[in-house]
């Protein structure tokens, strides 16, 4: 018997490790842990928090149709793992693989709870489409890209010759435990308020396309016009399936495969590629969530942060877009980008405040992607924006929607402006975009040479 863990990978197809399990054969328990440490009250009854929920609903019920059994627990992982591996005839545990800090540090504590009771520990890297390990001698290279297109010419030569397809293990070909030992069930048993709250995701669950049907309907639809449309706020040509891909309802490989031979889908699969580079930057860029800590924020401030959040800055693409995002959890890509180029270089405000300001907001929230998009907008980290090049919201809307159909659907008190005045900013705009255009430059040039310059110093710790 062993433990299967879920984490993000909510779905019962192609997984890597239930093509282990089938092969090993025999019963094994399949679990789900609600950790109370990153998913605090408040913290899932967000815009991403309530995205958990319905795919977690929805992962449940997969089990149940198929007659399988899906253990639902709250608490520690490193607890509920124990305790597994002391009242049960476990062998090991399987699970998939994850590199944000608090994985890392929470599986390091389970791998060794594993080594303890003598037992095994096997983890899956299912998120990329490419296995990084493989990448790296097919490039030939130990180091990581720095630069996405010498990257994503690596990666389609990679796809085309090397891809590895999805698996035909399904959770219907699996055997799991349908009961735990019972001090275990009582010990670590979901919270009344978490009862609720799936029963409300479910039956929101219930009147929504599936992750599949929701594939279907992008493939036969909006995927022909993706790259016409894609910076288009008003139109939104996106997929909408990144939420299911970040929890992992909605296998990568499944999603490549509908779409590799479509010549209309050239566009949006580069958005696979690029899910891919910061995916491996996670992975073998040390840096990748340390960057603050790397730069001196002594002239950035918050003094701004929270006319951003409520949609009071002035400026009315960006108002519009912070409302659609406090209101709906969904926000076009670029004005993801626009957004936070105006928060990081015209407010000067720390990147990290408006990171974690999109990880409660974004119904499609990932840690990984959500710390890429940010390094990029305030020109940190690999193949960012240039400190210098600094995107004009303004510009950005009347470039990309004209009409200002964006934000009269966002700001309706301003629908009764023309076209050419819509885009300008309020009498009220907290800020001048010409000036702290300006201003932004200075201070992000000084930030990044005296990064530059600490790095090219010789260290001075030497070992104890």
């Amino acid at each position: 018997m062993y433990l299967f863990i879920h984490r993000k990978d909510l779905r019962t197809d192609d997984l890597r490790a239930f093509e282990a399990l089938h092969r090993r054969g025999g019963a094994d328990i399949h679990l789900l842990v609600i950790d109370p440490a990153i998913a605090a009250p408040d913290r899932l009854q967000t815009h991403s928090g309530r995205t958990f929920l319905r795919a977690v609903t929805r992962l449940a019920a997969d089990y149940r149709q198929a007659g399988r059994t899906l253990h639902l627990l709250h608490g520690d992982p490193v607890e509920i793992t124990e305790a597994l591996l002391l009242a049960m005839p476990i062998a090991g545990l399987v699970q998939q693989a994850d590199f944000t800090p608090y994985a890392v540090q929470r599986d390091t504590a389970v791998e060794a709870i594993c080594k303890k009771h003598d037992r095994g520990y096997k983890t899956y890297d299912d998120a990329p489409l490419i296995d990084l390990a493989d990448f790296g001698q097919f490039a030939r290279r130990t180091e990581p890209y720095k630069v996405f297109t010498p990257f994503y010419k690596m990666w389609s030569g990679y796809m085309r010759q090397c891809y590895a397809p999805s698996g035909s293990i399904r959770i219907d070909d699996l055997a799991t435990v349908d009961e735990l030992e019972s001090e275990i069930e009582t010990r670590f048993r979901l919270p009344a308020w978490i009862d609720e709250l799936l029963v409300d995701a479910a039956a929101q669950e219930a009147d929504e396309p599936s992750p599949q049907e929701q594939l279907t309907d992008f493939i036969e639809g909006p995927i022909a016009d993706y790259s016409r449309h894609r910076d288009d706020f008003a139109v939104d040509a996106g997929s909408g399936l990144a939420r299911w891909i970040n929890h992992g309802a909605l296998s990568p490989r499944r999603i490549y495969e509908a779409v590799a031979e479509l010549e209309e889908a050239h566009s949006w699969i580069r958005q696979l590629a690029w899910r891919d580079f910061y995916l491996m930057q996670a992975r073998q860029n040390p840096d990748f969530f340390t960057y603050e800590r790397q730069f001196d924020f002594r002239e950035l401030s918050e003094h701004h942060y929270e006319a951003w959040i409520h949609a009071q800055t002035g400026i009315p693409i960006i108002d519009a877009a912070m409302t659609q995002l406090r209101e709906t959890g969904e926000l076009p890509n670029r004005l993801r980008m626009v957004t936070a180029m105006f928060l990081t270089k015209n407010l000067r405000c720390p990147f990290t405040k408006g990171e974690q300001y999109f990880r409660r907001m974004l119904a499609d929230y990932d840690h990984t992607l959500n710390r890429g998009g940010w390094l990029w907008s305030s020109s940190l980290g690999y193949d960012a924006a240039p400190y210098f090049r600094i995107m004009n919201p303004v510009t950005q809307s009347m470039t990309h929607n004209p009409s200002g159909s964006y934000i009269r659907k966002w700001l309706p008190e301003l629908a009764h402006l023309p076209d050419k005045i819509i885009h300008q900013p309020r009498p009220e705009a907290i800020v001048d975009l010409k000036q702290t255009r300006a201003h932004a430059i200075e201070v992000y040039g000084r930030m990044l040479r005296g990064y530059e310059q600490e790095s090219a110093s010789p260290g001075t710790d030497e070992p104890v």
